[in-house]
């Protein structure tokens, strides 16, 4: 039987707190490998990390900065091809195909020339892609600080800072470029504009949010202390009532719908999130940083509202009529989610990721046949071959057709070398699939693997002594 539907996420930024701990060790590593001054060493462990971690920002920043040290920065000599190169260019194509997979191949061109212009503005494009907007900047910040004789770069920094509502960093970049071109009157003019906006920007609380103007002084510190970083519910509630007025006022403000979005965020009042973050994503010339917010509130909401039917059937098992909604709503959203997974394979048919998260609906849904060809054509990605192969196992078990599945899964076990979860996950998966079979030894020896490691997982302890016992 399929298990109940998930969230799956795409790649996201992220800290180093947040990663995995044998990750966090290659990390530290690094940082020692830094101070020994030893750079292909720390690149190496860097980029082992990022493959895991793509969006791990200060790694790449880290990662940058020894190939600078090792270098010396310094660039090579422009090609026919206006310093791209045909690497460079062939990179783009994969990149159109697979974002997420080209990131590895576009730091392989970094490392031999951190300072290179292509492959820097090719990382950034690649980065918006995938929504890794701390990772764009910093693909262009690279050439602003490498290579500032590139204006034609930096104006498209400054672009983006103006299209993130960060017009006192694009009044920087404009600067820079005037230092480089006097002539350049885009820039002044933009510097002058940027500088405005700036300026203007004061009416916002220091976290760059609305606050309302034309209103007498006590409603406007009620408000800038409703914006404080620890709310209340009540000032979260007095916020959200005065972002209210001042939207119905300017609906088109996206400054105001942004807010008021992230308000009920905060609130947890995920479908009005859902409804404000989706207009803000129409009225902002399409930010894809919102589109993925809209989507991802809209999923909250739809959990939010399954696991409060859960709730209720759990405790009152009796409730038929509990039962019923909960079987009805289950039943929408795992179709909504195929519907919605479906139309965006269909606007992007060559992207893995998408192709694994169609899949993954599919086989919730239990079309597993119609879930086989999307998570085959997933695990061509190397960043989630692992996760493909595990849930591709998982179909070709729920289908009967074992011996395909322990294919799959001793593919992805043998790519894993550390005994993280995923490893865990994929020989517990081996093991009661051997079980099925009726190979008790080959089913053991899966468990006993885990067993070594972590005596609390799951079941392994029971089955693992009770074949001593039995």
């Amino acid at each position: 039987m399929a298990e109940q539907p998930t969230t799956e996420e795409h790649p996201i930024e992220t800290k180093e707190e947040d990663l995995p701990r044998n990750l966090r060790e290659l990390v530290n590593k690094a940082l020692g490998a830094v101070e020994m001054k030893n750079y292909q060493y720390t690149i190496s462990l860097m980029q082992a990390v990022l493959r895991e971690a793509p969006g791990y920002v200060d790694g790449r920043k880290m990662l940058r900065s020894s190939e600078v040290a090792l270098t010396g920065g310094k660039k090579k000599k422009k090609s026919l091809f206006g310093g791209s190169g045909l690497g460079t260019m062939k990179l783009a194509s994969v990149a159109k195909k697979d974002p997420l997979g080209a990131l590895d191949a576009i730091e392989k061109e970094l490392e031999k020339d951190p300072y290179n212009s292509g492959a820097n503005e090719l990382l950034f494009e690649t980065s918006l892609k995938l929504n890794f907007l701390e990772t764009a900047a910093f693909a262009l910040e690279t050439i602003r600080s490498g290579a500032p004789e590139n204006t034609k770069l930096l104006h498209k920094l400054a672009e983006f800072y103006l299209s993130r509502e960060l017009p006192e960093r694009a009044a920087g970049v404009y600067r820079d470029i005037c230092k480089q071109d006097v002539t350049d009157t885009a820039a002044v003019k933009g510097e002058k504009d940027a500088t405005a906006r700036a300026s203007m920007q004061k009416q916002r609380n220091a976290k760059g949010e609305y606050v309302l103007g034309k209103k007498d002084e006590a409603e406007t510190l009620a408000i800038e202390k409703a914006a404080r970083a620890a709310l209340t519910k009540d000032q979260l509630e007095e916020k959200a009532a005065a972002l209210v007025e001042a939207y119905e006022q300017d609906p088109n403000n996206v400054a105001v719908v942004k807010d008021l979005a992230a308000t009920y965020e905060k609130m947890e009042d995920w479908r009005n999130a859902h409804t404000f973050y989706d207009w803000a994503h129409q009225i902002s010339a399409g930010d894809v940083a919102l589109k993925s917010k809209a989507a991802f509130m809209k999923d909250k909401a739809a959990d939010h509202q399954l696991k409060g039917l859960e709730a209720t059937v759990a405790e009152n098992p009796d409730d038929q009529d509990a039962r019923q909604q909960l079987d009805e709503v289950r039943a929408s959203r795992i179709a909504e989610q195929v519907d919605e997974r479906r139309k965006r394979v269909e606007q992007n048919p060559t992207d893995p990721q998408l192709r694994f998260d169609l899949g993954q609906a599919l086989y919730h849904a239990g079309d597993f046949s119609g879930a086989i060809p999307h998570l085959q054509q997933a695990t061509r990605n190397p960043h989630i071959r692992t996760k493909a192969l595990l849930l591709l196992g998982r179909t070709f078990d729920a289908k009967g057709m074992h011996d395909l599945a322990v294919k799959q899964l001793s593919d992805a076990n043998a790519e894993l070398m550390a005994m993280d979860a995923t490893k865990k996950e994929i020989l517990y998966e081996l093991g009661i699939i051997h079980d099925k079979q009726g190979k008790k030894d080959a089913a053991l020896e899966a468990f006993k693997q885990i067993y070594e490691v972590d005596y609390g997982y799951r079941d392994v302890a029971a089955r693992v002594e009770g074949s001593y016992t039995g």
